[in-house]
């Protein structure tokens, strides 16, 4: 706990120890950064309980069908191994063969969500074949998490994300990096104001200066926001500082760190 304030970090990803630093560097390369943490179940416990996270909601991305399953059977066996401390997100793929089955094997494992990367899995957010994926979230109550924003790419922008979340209005969408990486402000401006819509912090702090990551709250309004550090790339004890320094008052540090993922994922 840090200063007297429950702390849930919203966006982490996990690997099995043995793949755990191909992962990492995978994902480094695509991004052109070098990862701080190493990416497994033990560091991210070890750094997370030195910086006062109480709880981390965790994930990992299938970049073909055929990871799908295993990838969520992982994050399911890491809940298990830590279940005051996890929170689990599953995997999709949208060129898999059987999304429903996909769908109800992650259900089964008690995955309360999915997360999806569409510029690492290489789709368009409204490509006809992810709709299946948002119809059956919807229909079940899942929370999807979406990496969203790239000004390289036209994956995951507010022109592929707005038509999803006016079409599926009862699904819960979280967008990562304020709703659009790298073009924060365009994406904040377009995003704000829908209701089914949340953003995460993640991987944004050390990219802006603090008076437009102020703007960007302001914009979006604490109730809204989940505390993220897109783990393992980022310091975790930066962020909480960079965060803590924003001068915000009470009631909104409470609902970003802890009380949004609360009504979002159920947990503490």
């Amino acid at each position: 706990m840090v200063k007297g304030f429950y702390v849930v970090d919203a966006h982490c990803h996990i690997y099995p120890e043995k793949i755990a630093s191909k992962a990492v560097a995978g994902t480094d390369s695509f991004y052109g950064v070098v990862s701080v943490n190493k990416g497994t179940i033990a560091d991210l416990l070890e750094k997370g309980e030195r910086a006062g996270i109480d709880r981390f909601v965790v994930q990992s991305v299938a970049t073909t069908p055929k990871q799908v399953k295993s990838i969520n059977e992982f994050i399911a066996s890491s809940v298990a191994e830590a279940p005051n401390r996890f929170t689990g997100l599953g995997t999709l793929h949208p060129e898999s063969e059987d999304i429903t089955g996909d769908i109800e094997h992650l259900v089964s494992l008690g995955l309360k969500g999915v997360k999806l990367h569409p510029d690492i899995q290489g789709f368009k957010l409204d490509d006809y074949r992810c709709l299946k994926i948002y119809e059956e979230c919807e229909k079940r109550g899942l929370i999807m998490l979406l990496h969203t924003g790239d000004n390289r790419y036209d994956f995951s922008n507010p022109n592929r994300l707005l038509p999803i979340l006016k079409i599926y209005n009862n699904l819960t969408v979280i967008g990562a990096h304020f709703g659009g990486y790298s073009i924060w402000d365009e994406a904040s401006r377009k995003l704000c104001d829908i209701d089914n819509f949340y953003v995460d912090c993640s991987s944004t702090f050390g990219f802006i200066e603090k008076p437009k990551a102020k703007e960007l709250i302001k914009r979006y309004t604490a109730d809204k926001i989940l505390f993220g550090t897109d783990y393992p790339m980022w310091d975790i004890e930066s962020e909480l500082e960079y965060f803590f320094s924003l001068g915000l008052d009470e009631r909104e540090i409470r609902s970003i760190l802890s009380l949004n993922a609360k009504k979002i994922f159920g947990v503490i």
